[in-house]
């Protein structure tokens, strides 16, 4: 086939020690993909996984030019090694924007027009960027500008585009970014874990001096949910539920498009929880995973998978969840919904646009939503007004379902009061989900949500789920730090030199090697300690170490 496979291509903004960008040229059998920067080392694997992912399938039909995403796994030991850069990223960002340590994001700008001078009769090819961030409006907005140059001048473009991106500043949670990119400026906000959640674009900053003016993203990362959620709007809370339960989902869509960004609206969801399962955006029978996500030798994986090839309900139809949708049409002034069916309706040869299940969801549905988003359509509201209510609407259910499971864990600190210098501090408490469903009668999400339903049901499927898992652990492992921050506090405001006095000098020695790895813990980012406290921590272990006699001090101090 002379079908031209496309390019690859990955970065991830920016400079070479956090992941460089990449593109790649279109290929056929004769002419083998061309990876910018040249240095940027993928597999052979990863590259067979880029390139099928980079074209819709031969169901999708799709004409002229189309975007949509993927994401692969890495290859085993090929994983990017872990930079400074990255930590001190993800130590700032929130949790479902950090850099994927085992996955890349592939972004598609792909082309199919008529052409009677290639032998198929279609030009096809594709520009992908690859990236560990997942920021898909940044990087599409960013194709939509390199796309068309490269389709005409393929091998010049790439160079000066990998070349100016190259030249970015890293990526700062919090801070507003100019980024420069054939003759124009993107201006970027990069979103902050401290971010109050926002339901209106960011104030542009100030770019009076900046020729040309900049272009303004409003997010380098939300979606147009009300677009993406078109056919489904009468089941958003069911599909909340699935995605906070981490259940098996299979989205069949009729483009790589829109199969992508569904399953992204979907992933989003649950902001500002972090997704822990797996997700493909769109999936393909050539992927390498294939045979891994569809055997019926086990349960199926906790995955949403993406695709648009009809082949997937007839290999996927022990999977407990289907959501077929079809190309967006309106029903009078509502975009029309699928239906929600019994898994035994499903037809492997000609499936309708249905929402394929046998879950019933705990909570019930929310008519006021629907009737205010149906008022806006009636009223031409602007989508993203419409957008704005959906998102709320979704960050509120959220937050009302995890601020009791945020109560209840921050209960189980030890006091203050007895975490005391010279005593190893002592544990959290263990979680027990007894407890916790006790104390929702009078701290539950009834006092946020005015959502009726079974809320404790949804508790007692949630702590089964890869979410509570993912959630506790990350909570855990930040009051663990606290602990130690708030020990190491203790110490700094202690009476140092009283305590040496009738201290043997194996017990002094122990003290400085404890203070010291302290010390390196909260250097390195691991330990919410303030500057001045470190200082007198570093200033209490040169005390220590003085009063010790001259050979223990050349043993711990070394010229």
């Amino acid at each position: 086939a002379e079908t031209r496979l496309p390019a690859l291509p990955a970065g991830a903004f920016s400079g070479r020690s956090a992941s460089t960008p990449v593109a790649a040229q279109g290929w056929d059998e004769a002419e083998p993909p061309l990876v910018y920067p040249s240095d940027f080392r993928l597999t052979d694997k990863e590259k067979s996984s880029i390139c099928y992912l980079s074209f819709p399938d031969s169901h999708s039909g799709c004409l002229g030019d189309t975007q949509f995403s993927f994401r692969i796994r890495q290859c085993s030991g090929q994983r990017s090694p872990w930079h400074a850069e990255d930590r001190h990223y993800n130590s700032g960002a929130p949790m479902s924007l950090q850099r994927e340590p085992a996955h890349y994001f592939g972004y598609v700008y792909f082309r199919q027009v008529k052409d009677s001078s290639v032998q198929r009769g279609y030009f096809q090819k594709s520009l992908v960027l690859v990236s560990r961030l997942p920021f898909v409006r940044l990087f599409q907005a960013l194709l939509s500008l390199i796309a068309p140059e490269y389709f005409s001048k393929p091998a010049p473009c790439l160079e000066a585009v990998c070349s100016e991106i190259d030249e970015w500043p890293a990526p700062v949670p919090g801070q507003t970014l100019n980024l420069p990119v054939m003759g124009v400026v993107l201006q970027v906000h990069i979103p902050s874990r401290v971010d109050k959640p926002e339901y209106s674009p960011p104030k542009p900053c100030s770019h009076e001096n900046l020729l040309p003016a900049p272009v303004i993203l409003t997010s380098v990362h939300e979606l147009d949910l009300f677009r993406c959620f078109q056919p489904v709007l009468t089941h958003v809370q069911t599909l909340w539920e699935l995605m906070l339960l981490g259940e098996p989902l299979v989205v069949l869509a009729p483009s790589p498009a829109m199969s992508s960004e569904l399953v992204l609206a979907l992933i989003s969801c649950l902001q500002p929880l972090k997704f822990c399962c797996d997700y493909r955006p769109y999936f393909t029978i050539h992927d390498s995973e294939f045979k891994e996500f569809t055997t019926r030798t086990q349960a199926p994986p906790n995955v949403v998978l993406g695709v648009t090839n009809p082949f997937f309900i007839k290999t996927l139809q022990h999977w407990p969840h289907i959501l077929r949708v079809g190309e967006p049409k309106m029903a009078g002034d509502l975009p029309k919904q699928v239906k929600l069916k019994k898994p035994s309706r499903l037809k492997t040869l000609d499936t309708k646009p249905g929402l394929y299940t046998a879950y019933s969801a705990h909570l019930h549905r929310d008519k006021a939503l629907l009737k205010r988003l149906l008022k806006g359509l009636q009223k031409k509201k602007p989508w993203d007004t419409q957008t704005a209510l959906l998102r709320r609407h979704l960050l509120e259910l959220t937050q009302s379902f995890i601020i009791p499971l945020e109560h209840y864990m921050a209960s189980l600190m030890p006091l203050q009061k007895n975490i005391t210098a010279w005593k190893t501090p002592p544990q959290i408490r263990p979680f027990r989900q007894d407890d916790f469903l006790r104390s929702l009668e009078h701290a539950g999400p009834q006092l946020t949500c005015v959502l009726k339903g079974d809320w404790l049901g949804l508790y007692r499927r949630f702590f089964k789920s890869p979410h509570f898992d993912g959630w506790y652990r990350q909570r855990h492992k930040e009051m663990a730090q606290k602990l130690e921050a708030l020990h190491l506090e203790a110490i700094c405001e202690a009476n140092i030199e009283t305590w040496m006095k009738d201290k043997s000098e194996v017990e002094v020695v122990d003290l400085v090697l404890k203070l010291r790895e302290k010390l390196v813990q909260a250097q390195g980012r691991q330990l919410p300690v303030k500057e001045a406290t470190l200082q007198r921590a570093q200033l209490y272990i040169e005390t220590v170490i003085g009063s010790l006699p001259k050979d223990l001090q050349a043993v711990l101090c070394p010229p």
